[in-house]
């Protein structure tokens, strides 16, 4: 393929945000495959509409097991063995507090103390029934709700792009608003590399702190700044502290994760979120097939080992700090 190779670009609405698909040929008819692929995938996870394989459990709560396909099961196995790590800030089974606060959904108040304590007493991972057998899922409290809001992106991402493959796309960019997954490297030159852009917390969408390049990879980011309401002086965002039901506070504004999988960004970008620097930091060099970018309160941009991505600081108000390896 010649190095200037043109870039068809398609685009839709989906999960409540922008979608965008890049080709290096025109194929209008696979985009719109893969666009409905996932509108049928959104609708079995969602929790925003009357009818969905999730909603089916969550109603059925305290009442009988729902039987779901192997994907879903396996979906919400991997979700529940992530939120009884010890400390994890990820858990699947916040789904009453979510739903209490709103946020990003008209919510504009705070929840009463007692109300939350109350409903943090039915997000107790453990009480998430599983049946390999049947691939049933039963939550053992009525009133208990799942929520796979933090993976479903990453999910359908890796999904989708699984589909392309099917499909010999091996070079291609889907961006699920804000879940951007990678596939081989740009046809522009033998060693482009795909350009995702870090978003400046509290700007205008489209204002950069700077530029990840990666090739083949995921990059998620998930930050404060993405949905939340100020009240008295005071800011509330949407990553929840599932010990206490309220948002999260420490000195981060956004962490991004760059990963093979799109599933695992979603996943860590809460649990290393929920750790901070320092403790992120150390993880991650435990852990090499996972890196990150944190953007501080304080203006620092500090960056993990950087084996599998490029950073280029484009925001002079921002210093770059490299993790000492």
């Amino acid at each position: 393929m010649p190095s200037d190779a043109p870039v068809y670009a398609y685009s839709t609405v989906l999960m409540g945000s922008p979608i965008l698909l890049k080709l290096f040929e025109p194929n209008a008819p696979l985009a719109s495959q893969v666009f409905g692929y996932i509108r049928q995938l959104e609708d079995s996870l969602t929790v925003n509409r009357a009818v969905s394989d999730v909603m089916a459990i969550n109603q059925a709560a305290g009442r009988h097991a729902v039987a779901v396909s192997p994907q879903i099961f396996n979906l919400i196995r991997r979700a529940k063995a992530v939120s009884l790590l010890a400390d994890s800030c990820f858990n699947v089974a916040i789904g009453p507090v979510v739903k209490r606060w709103k946020i990003g959904f008209q919510g504009h108040s705070e929840p009463p103390a007692d109300e939350l304590r109350a409903l943090l007493a039915l997000t107790d991972p453990q009480d998430i029934r599983l049946n390999a057998q049947d691939h049933s899922v039963f939550l053992a409290k009525a009133g208990m709700e799942i929520d796979l809001g933090a993976i479903a992106k990453g999910y359908i991402a890796d999904v989708v792009k699984h589909y392309l493959y099917q499909h010999h796309i091996y070079h291609a960019l889907l961006n699920l608003g804000g879940n951007v997954q990678t596939l081989g490297r740009p046809q522009t030159g033998a060693q482009a590399l795909w350009s995702v852009g870090l978003q400046k917390p509290f700007s205008d969408k489209g204002e950069l702190i700077g530029v990840i390049g990666v090739a083949d990879k995921s990059v998620v980011t998930s930050g404060v700044y993405e949905r939340y309401f100020e009240l008295n002086g005071r800011r509330y965002h949407h990553i929840l502290d599932p010990k206490t039901g309220y948002p999260l506070d420490n000195e981060l504004l956004s962490v991004t994760i760059i990963s093979d999988a799109s599933i695992d960004g979603d996943i860590y970008t809460t649990l290393i979120y929920g750790m901070g620097v320092e403790k992120g930091l150390a993880y991650l060099a435990q852990t090499p097939d996972i890196e990150a970018i944190f953007v501080t309160r304080t203006g620092q941009v500090i960056l993990s080992s950087q084996r599998q991505y490029a950073f280029t600081l484009l925001d002079e108000q921002y210093e770059r700090v490299n993790a000492p390896t």
